[in-house]
């Protein structure tokens, strides 16, 4: 007597009895060769549609591979003006090589789709003294009055913020796209060379003004109060906010007459649109690089300034803050 068991069928001997005789498993990758006979076919069976829809993924697959190895290579500086791919980089790209106009939602999605993910490096957490200090912001239109007693309100009044950078060998890392999964290399300098960019941006005039330096000293912060004096509109009077760094406070300074110095509260970095300045300087075009001498620092602090003076619309969007307006 048999079973219902009996009569089920065998699903190892029917599986392997309907695939005798078959390919089974990954198929090879198409050659040339078979590419261009495919589309013969179709055409002398004139199935249009099928070409196609044949051309139009052959297309996207070669297109897909040239963008990824595009996204692995990584920009080059020195064509590409960047050191990492930012989405509204490979957007220009895309349109660039293959005539395609993404839009940046659209570029993270397939970067997402060919198994790429924005991966982003570890940084410290804030220390203890990070905070929002409402204060400053709220008192500063008495605070500019009792630093300018004796100003002539009908003379222009501008807003300088002032701050300084190090760059050097041991430089930093920035987020960039990868295959996800994996962990990128990026270059690291055990070596200790630097130079500090002091740099000022006075956003409601959208420009900057900045010097090298060897070290951050008095010395050095003369020099660049006498750099932001000679940038500001003859007849004006600027008003340099800075942090409290000892070479800002020292009586040593001989601060020029058309600048006037306001100190924001220690340990408030956020305050300071420079502090953002210096992390877009970093993120573009200053990070994962290796710097082989102290000149090479030197030209790469400058490159970097002047890319960010050429965008005076850059300097607006990072350093425009609303409570320090003049009314």
């Amino acid at each position: 007597m048999k079973t219902s068991s009996d009569l089920s069928p065998n699903p190892s001997f029917s599986d392997g009895h309907a695939k005798k005789g078959k390919l089974t498993g990954q198929k090879r990758p198409f050659k040339p060769k078979h590419v261009w006979a495919i589309r013969t076919r179709l055409q002398l069976a004139n199935k249009i549609r099928d070409l196609a829809l044949f051309n139009l993924a052959i297309d996207s697959k070669l297109r897909g591979c040239e963008l990824v190895r595009l996204v692995e290579a990584g920009p080059d500086l020195e064509v590409d003006g960047v050191v990492r791919w930012r989405r509204v980089d490979l957007q220009a790209v895309i349109k660039d090589r293959f005539g395609i106009d993404y839009g940046e939602r659209w570029v993270s999605q397939i970067l997402h789709a060919l198994g790429f993910s924005p991966f982003e490096c570890t940084s410290p957490a804030p220390s203890a003294g990070w905070r929002c200090d409402r204060g400053v912001q709220k008192n500063f239109p008495v605070t500019l009055a009792a630093h300018l007693s004796g100003w002539d309100p009908r003379r222009p009044l501008e807003i300088w913020w002032q701050d300084e950078a190090r760059i050097g060998q041991k430089n930093g890392l920035a987020r960039l796209w990868a295959r996800k999964g994996t962990r990128p290399r990026q270059p690291a300098d055990q070596r200790h060379k630097n130079a500090y960019l002091f740099g000022a941006i006075c956003p409601a005039k959208a420009k900057g003004a900045a010097i090298v330096m060897p070290k951050a000293n008095t010395h050095a912060m003369q020099l660049h109060l006498d750099e932001i004096a000679c940038n500001v509109a003859r007849g004006a009077q600027g008003v340099v906010l800075m942090d409290r760094a000892g070479w800002h406070t020292t009586a040593k300074l001989k601060v020029p007459k058309n600048l006037t110095i306001i100190l924001l509260p220690s340990r408030s970095p956020e305050l300071n649109p420079v502090e953002n300045i210096w992390q877009y300087l970093r993120q573009n075009w200053l990070s994962n690089r290796v710097f082989e001498n102290y000149d090479a620092i030197l030209q790469a602090c400058c490159d970097a300034w002047n890319r960010l003076v050429a965008q005076p619309e850059t300097i607006k969007s990072i350093g425009i803050r609303q409570w320090p307006n003049i009314v």
